[in-house]
C-alpha cells in the first residue's frame, strides 16, 4: 500500500514547504505538526472536518462505489461514451480482458479511501492530547464520528477488495492485508461505540451530514446482514442477529425519521420532471448521506458528486445534449430494459427512478431542439432507459445547473441510508420471528409506492422490494453478493438483456464462471501492488 505518499500528502498540505529541498532541510520551527496542532477542542473540531472531507472526497479520482455497484448488480450495463474505453465493460462482465490496460481501475479510490482514513486515524489517536477541559462529552462525539467514518471507509473496502490493509494508526509502514475477520471486528467495534457515545438527539434536531447514533446502529444491522449472508455465518464478530434487530429497532422506533409522503419527492430530477415539490437534502427520510457542493471547478477544487455526472444521459452529437430536467452527462450505468419491466405499471418508483427517452417523449423534445433526428449512437450500450435519481439537471432553457463547471460541481448529496432502508432491513431480521411487525414494516414501504398491501411476505418478496425501491442507489449488487456468490451469479446472468451485452465489438458475454472466479470482488490497482513490493496480493480471477 502506498502509505507513504499518503503520509506525504498529509505532511505537505498542513505544511505548505515549496520544494522538495525545503522540505528535506529546513527545521520546523513555525508550522505546527500532527504532534503539536491537537491541542483545542477547536483543533479537534477542524480535524473532524476534515475527516469529513476525506469521505467527500473518496470517489472524486476514481469509480464511484454506488456506480459500480449498479454496473455490476443485475441493473445496469456499463455504458459510458462510444469511444470511451472499456473499463466499465470490464466490470459489467467481470473479465479483464475486455481492457486489459485497466489494471489501476480502482487505484484513485484506493488512495483516497486511505487517505481519508489516515486522517481518521490521526484524529482518533490525538483525542487523548487535547485540553477539554470538563467538556469530555464533546472528546467522545469527535472519537465517535471519526470512528463511524473509518468504518464507513473499511466497510465499502473490504466489500470491494475483501483482503486489504487493516491500519488504525498513521504509519509509514507497507501493511499487508488482513483477513475479513479481522476487518469486520474493527468496522462493528467503531460502529459500536459511535453508537454508544454519539447524541440520541432525535429528527429534525439532528445536524445534517454528520453521523449520528442512528446512523450507527443503522449501519451496524447493514455490515451484520452482509457479513452473516455472505459468508454464511451467524454472528459478526461477536454481534449477533438479536443485536442487529434490536439496534435497528431502536431507529425505527426513536429516531424520528420516516418516510416522505410521495416517493418522488425524494430525487430532484423526478420532482422537476413530475412537477412535484423537492423534498429536499435534509428531509425526515435521510438518515445518513455523504455532503456535495455545486463550488467546483477544473482547477482541481473538485467538490461534486461524481457519480451524479456519470449516470447523465449521453444523446445527442457529441453525447452533449440536454433536454429539461436532464442535463447531459457521461452515459454510464445505462439501464437494463428489464429492470424497468419489473416494475408495475402503478409503481411510482419507476418514473422517480428511471428516465425512459421514449416514454418521456425526449427523442421528440430533441428533435424539435436541434432540428436533428434522434439518436443514441454516442452512447455505448444505449438502452432507452437512464437512471434518474442522481441525473445532472438542467433549468427550462437546457442550460445545465448548477453552473459552467457542472461536470465537476454536482451538488446533489448522495443518499446513503434511507428509512426506508431500515424498514426492509427490520422487517429482514423478523422474519420467521415476528412475521406480523415484519410485514408491517415492508408494507409501509411497499404502499408508499402506490402498490396494494402484501398479506404475507417472504425473503424473496423483501430482496425483490429492495431491488425496486433502491434502484440507482448502489445497494442492489450488495443485496445479491449476500444471498451467496452462486445465487449472486446466476441472478445477474439471468436478468440481464443479453443482446446488449456488446454494441458491436467483439465484448464478450456475462458469464457464471466469471463472477464466481472473482467470488464478487474487483481487481486491486496493479500499481498498489507493485508499490508494496508484491506484499500486496491480488484477488481471484482479476
Amino acid at each position: 500500500m502506498k502509505t507513504y505518499k499518503i503520509f506525504t500528502i498529509a505532511v505537505v498540505a498542513i505544511l505548505s514547504l515549496g520544494s522538495c529541498t525545503n522540505f528535506l532541510t529546513t527545521q520546523l520551527t513555525s508550522s505546527k505538526t500532527s504532534d503539536s496542532y491537537y491541542q483545542t477542542p477547536s483543533d479537534a473540531a477542524t480535524a473532524l472536518v476534515g475527516c469529513y472531507n476525506g469521505l467527500d472526497l473518496i470517489w472524486n479520482s476514481g469509480v464511484a462505489v454506488p456506480l459500480m455497484a449498479e454496473v455490476e448488480s443485475d441493473n445496469c450495463f456499463g455504458g459510458t461514451g462510444s469511444s470511451d474505453g472499456y473499463g466499465y465493460e470490464m466490470m459489467d462482465e467481470f473479465n479483464k480482458s475486455v481492457s486489459p490496460s485497466d489494471v489501476s481501475l480502482f487505484e484513485g479510490d484506493w488512495e483516497a479511501y486511505y487517505q481519508a482514513i489516515y486522517r481518521c486515524n490521526t484524529l482518533i489517536g490525538k483525542i487523548g492530547q487535547v485540553n477539554w477541559g470538563k467538556d469530555t462529552a464533546s472528546a467522545k462525539t469527535d472519537e465517535g464520528e471519526a470512528k463511524f467514518l473509518r468504518a464507513y471507509l473499511y466497510y465499502d473496502l473490504v466489500r470491494l477488495f475483501e483482503k486489504v490493509p487493516l491500519i488504525t494508526v498513521p504509519t509509514m509502514a507497507n501493511v499487508p492485508q488482513a483477513s475479513p475477520d479481522s476487518t469486520y471486528a474493527q468496522i462493528i467495534s467503531d460502529l459500536k461505540y459511535a453508537a454508544a457515545n454519539l447524541p440520541s438527539t432525535p429528527y429534525p434536531n439532528v445536524v445534517n451530514g454528520r453521523a449520528t447514533k442512528w446512523a450507527a446502529e443503522a449501519m451496524l444491522a447493514r455490515v451484520f446482514l452482509f457479513y452473516t449472508g455472505y459468508y454464511g455465518k451467524a454472528d459478526c464478530a461477536g454481534f449477533t442477529k438479536a443485536d442487529a434487530l434490536a439496534a435497528i429497532d431502536d431507529v425505527r422506533d426513536n429516531s424520528g425519521y420516516g418516510l416522505v409522503t410521495d416517493y418522488t419527492t425524494l430525487w430532484p430530477a423526478a420532482s422537476a420532471a413530475k412537477g412535484v415539490t423537492y423534498a429536499g437534502e435534509d428531509n425526515k427520510e435521510v438518515i445518513f448521506s455523504i455532503k456535495y457542493t455545486g463550488n467546483g471547478n477544473y482547477s482541481g477544487n473538485i467538490t461534486g458528486n461524481p457519480f451524479a455526472i456519470m449516470t447523465g444521459m449521453r444523446i445527442g452529437a457529441g453525447g452533449g445534449t440536454s433536454i429539461y430536467p436532464y442535463a447531459y452527462g457521461w452515459g454510464a450505468a445505462t439501464v437494463d430494459p428489464k429492470l424497468w419491466n419489473a416494475f408495475s405499471a402503478s409503481d411510482s418508483r419507476r418514473f422517480a427512478s428511471i428516465t425512459s427517452i421514449t416514454d418521456e417523449g425526449l427523442d421528440t423534445k430533441y428533435t424539435t431542439i436541434t432540428g436533428k433526428a434522434f439518436t443514441g449512437d454516442n452512447n455505448r450500450e444505449y438502452t432507452g432507459y437512464y437512471l434518474k435519481k442522481y441525473s445532472p439537471m438542467c433549468d427550462s432553457l437546457n442550460n445545465a445547473l448548477p453552473n459552467t463547471n457542472y461536470l465537476v460541481a454536482q451538488p446533489q448529496d448522495y443518499f446513503d441510508m434511507r428509512y426506508a432502508d431500515v424498514l426492509l432491513m427490520a422487517a429482514e431480521l423478523e422474519l420467521g420471528t415476528n412475521s406480523g411487525q415484519a410485514l408491517i414494516d415492508f408494507n409501509r414501504v411497499h404502499t408508499r409506492a402506490g402498490l396494494t398491501a402484501a398479506t404475507s411476505i417472504t425473503l424473496a418478496d423483501i430482496m425483490n422490494e429492495r431491488r425496486l425501491e433502491f434502484a440507482g442507489e448502489g445497494i442492489r449488487y450488495w443485496d445479491l453478493l449476500r444471498q451467496g456468490i452462486q445465487t449472486a451469479a446466476t441472478t445477474i446472468v439471468a436478468n440481464t438483456t443479453a443482446s446488449y451485452l456488446s454494441d458491436g465489438t467483439s465484448s464478450p458475454a456475462i458469464t457464471v464462471a466469471n463472477i464466481e472466479a472473482t467470488r464478487g470482488f474487483q481487481q486491486i490497482p496493479e500499481n498498489q501492488i507493485t508499490l508494496s513490493g508484491g506484499v500486496l496480493k491480488q484477488n481471484a480471477g482479476w
